[in-house]
C-alpha cells in the first residue's frame, strides 16, 4: 500500500554541507530525501524514483543546474524543480524560470523558507486525468487547463495500463478516468489502482450507456460517473470537494 504521508524530495548540489542541510530540514518535517552531487547523478536517480521535488543548484561543475532541470523533466514532466543559487547568474536563472521552474530562491536563505515551500508543493492536490484521446477532445483540454489554472498538479496517462503504472509510484488525490480505452479498461484500471491505494477518489467520465457497469464501480468505491461533454466548472467543483476530504492535515 502506498505511503501517503511523505512525499519524495531530491537535493542536487555540490556542497557537501549544503546537501546535508537540505537533507536533515526535510528529513525533520517527515520527508523522504534522496541527495545528488551533480546534474549527472541527479538524473539517474529521478530515472529510478518519481520525486515529487527537486532542488537543484544552478551553478555546478559539468553539467550546470539548469541543463539537469531540462533533462530531469523530460524524463520526469511532474516533479517539481526549485532552482537555488548563490550568484548572480541571471541569464541561467531567467533560462530556468521561462522552462518552467519553480520560482529561484537566493543563498544563503531561511529554514522556514525551505519548509514553507516543500509544504506548499507536497500539499498541493494531484489529479491524474486517464484518456486515451486528450489531445483531440476539446472538453478534456479545456479542463485540464481550468484544474492547472486552479492550482492541482494535473498529471496525463494515455491509458489503463500507463494509469495503473503511475498510481504504483505515487498517491494521486482524484483520478478522472475514461472508461472505455484501448487495452485495460477504465473500471479494471480503477481496480488495480483502488487495491493499492484505497484513498484514491475516482471519477469516471463515459460518452456511453454503462448503466450495469457503472453502478458495478460505484459499489465498488468510485465516487461517480459522469457523461461527455464534460461541464469543466462542474468538475472544478467536484473535485475540490473531493480534495478537501481527501487531504490529510
Amino acid at each position: 500500500m502506498l505511503d501517503h504521508t511523505r512525499g519524495k524530495v531530491l537535493v542536487v548540489d555540490d556542497d557537501f554541507g549544503m546537501r546535508v542541510t537540505l537533507e536533515a530540514i526535510m528529513e525533520d518535517e517527515g520527508y523522504e530525501v534522496m541527495a545528488a552531487e551533480d546534474g549527472y547523478q541527479a538524473l539517474e536517480l529521478a530515472k529510478d524514483t518519481p520525486f515529487d521535488l527537486v532542488f537543484m543548484d544552478i551553478r555546478m561543475p559539468g553539467m550546470n543546474g539548469v541543463e539537469a532541470f531540462r533533462e530531469i523533466k523530460r524524463v520526469r514532466p511532474e516533479s517539481v524543480v526549485v532552482m537555488m543559487t548563490g550568484f548572480s547568474l541571471e541569464e541561467l536563472v531567467t533560462e530556468a524560470l521561462s522552462e518552467g521552474a519553480y520560482p529561484v530562491i537566493y543563498k544563503p536563505f531561511e529554514m522556514e523558507q525551505i519548509i514553507e515551500i516543500v509544504q506548499n508543493v507536497l500539499k498541493t492536490t494531484c489529479v491524474l486525468v486517464v484518456d486515451d484521446r486528450v489531445a483531440d477532445r476539446e472538453s478534456l483540454r479545456v479542463v485540464l487547463v481550468v484544474l492547472e489554472e486552479s492550482g492541482y498538479r494535473v498529471f496525463l496517462a494515455p491509458d489503463g495500463e500507463q494509469a495503473m503504472a503511475m498510481a504504483s509510484e505515487r498517491h494521486y488525490d482524484v483520478v478522472i478516468m475514461d472508461v472505455r480505452m484501448p487495452g485495460v479498461n477504465g473500471f479494471a484500471a480503477f481496480e488495480e489502482i483502488e487495491s493499492k491505494d484505497p484513498m484514491v477518489k475516482v471519477i469516471f467520465i463515459t460518452g456511453y450507456e454503462l448503466q450495469d457497469s457503472a453502478k458495478a464501480a460505484l459499489v465498488k468505491g468510485a465516487y461517480t460517473v459522469l457523461t461527455k461533454p464534460v461541464d469543466p466548472e462542474a468538475l472544478l467543483t467536484l473535485v475540490g470537494s473531493l480534495s478537501r476530504k481527501e487531504r490529510p492535515e
